[in-house]
């Protein structure tokens, strides 16, 4: 499933709660789940990069869902390609943002970057259905 949101953080907020929205009603886990939680918060950091990061003014970004076996997968892709994502994230202790792909890192079991033409890239992120502690 994919749709398209504004390239604004209000834009960001509401592709954050149609994820959760669609995960729920995809694998019937409650919405307070562990599972359920981490999409929403690897959906949000993904959604406002694009839009902080990847947007061209009028642009909208898209946001692409799809229940994997195990697995549900964020997909969004924006109007960039020239902005990549860093790769091997770190980040200093005293830095105050900038830690977001972090937590995508830790909430999803693997993530990147595609970029298939001139126009666009797609950062997606798969988030596993249950957690170690479930």
């Amino acid at each position: 499933m994919a749709l398209r949101f504004s390239g604004t953080r209000r834009g960001a907020r509401l592709a954050r709660r149609f994820a959760v929205q669609q995960f729920t009603e995809w694998t019937g886990l409650p919405y307070d789940s562990d599972p359920a939680r981490a999409v929403a918060l690897v959906t949000a950091e993904l959604a406002s990069n694009a839009v902080r990061h990847g947007s061209l003014p009028g642009r909208d970004f898209r946001l692409t869902l799809l229940l994997l076996p195990g697995r549900f997968r964020v997909e969004v892709t924006d109007t960039r390609p020239e902005r990549l994502p860093p790769t091997g994230v770190t980040q200093p202790a005293d830095e105050t943002s900038g830690r977001g792909l972090l937590l995508v890192q830790a909430y999803a079991d693997r993530w990147g970057c595609t970029v298939r033409d001139a126009y666009t890239k797609t950062v997606w992120a798969e988030v596993p259905l249950s957690t170690s502690g479930s």
